[in-house]
């Protein structure tokens, strides 16, 4: 597989981050404008931010967690050359579930939607760990 298509998926997924920051920063900068909330409160307490910005919030915060070990599987099997055509799909495929894991937390937010989307991506995050692993230890010595 190309860097290209291997690193793709990596693009889009640190794309959808800068997007649910911005998207808060706005979101904050709104609600302070609006009065919604005391400056000196929200700097030391999250849960005096109006609850769409804590949805926000905690869309971006969701965004460090299984994300970081998409990352670090990504950078690994790019190093080993152990990204090959099954990796870049389960890749495409956990990116897709976190994209619509972000959409329903920052839209109508229903547990069940969320929790899907985000079951899914976290198996999927485990079969490519899988994949990658079993490259590694059934593969002869690298060169």
């Amino acid at each position: 597989m190309s860097v290209t298509a291997i690193l793709l998926p990596v693009f889009v997924q640190v794309a959808l981050t800068f997007a649910v920051l911005f998207r808060l920063g706005f979101m904050r900068a709104r609600a302070i404008r609006a009065g919604r909330v005391q400056r000196e409160r929200v700097a030391i307490d999250d849960t005096a931010w109006p609850l769409y910005v804590r949805k926000a919030g905690n869309c971006l915060r969701n965004q460090f967690e299984l994300p970081v070990l998409f990352y670090a599987v990504v950078g690994f099997a790019l190093v080993t050359r152990q990204a090959d055509l099954p990796f870049v799909v389960l890749s495409w495929l956990f990116v897709l579930s976190r994209i619509v894991h972000a959409g329903v937390h920052v839209t109508f937010n229903d547990v069940a939607w969320r929790f899907g989307a985000f079951a899914f991506g976290a198996l999927v995050l485990l079969a490519l760990w899988i994949l990658f692993a079993l490259g590694i230890l059934l593969s002869p010595v690298l060169p």
